[in-house]
């Protein structure tokens, strides 16, 4: 089964990165370049997982979380927060928001489809 992915970041390269891992690896992948057309995209075309951002310009990856969370519609979508940010309030900000796993940039390619595949393997079990 191919799963869809949604890469939300403001930067270029780093969404450029994780679509060429993603894609190698079968996944068929579209983007966002911010909080915003994010959640445009998660209304016109549900993913089947999220790869958010968390520090972008105007509508943040928590803000982000918390309205898909809110939505009924998208409420149980899977979202991993990304993020470069290294103070430790922002992992906890991101579970309160409904975030069900929090990365750290730069993430090893194999790391990254570790936790893409465990947290879907979750999603069909059942367990979220």
């Amino acid at each position: 089964m191919s799963w869809s992915v949604l890469i939300v970041d403001d930067e270029p390269m780093t969404r450029n990165l994780l679509r060429m891992i993603l894609s190698y690896a079968g996944y068929t992948v579209s983007e966002a370049e911010d909080g915003y057309d994010a959640l445009d995209k998660i209304a016109q075309q549900m993913p089947d997982l999220v790869l958010l951002d968390l520090m972008m310009p105007q509508l943040d990856g928590i803000d982000v979380c918390k309205r898909v969370r809110q939505n009924e519609t998208t409420a149980h979508l899977p979202i991993i927060m990304l993020t470069a940010d290294t103070r430790s309030d922002s992992r906890d900000a991101s579970m309160l928001a409904g975030a069900d796993r929090f990365l750290m940039k730069p993430i090893s390619r194999k790391d990254l489809l570790a936790e893409i595949q465990d947290l879907m393997a979750d999603k069909v079990a059942g367990n979220q």
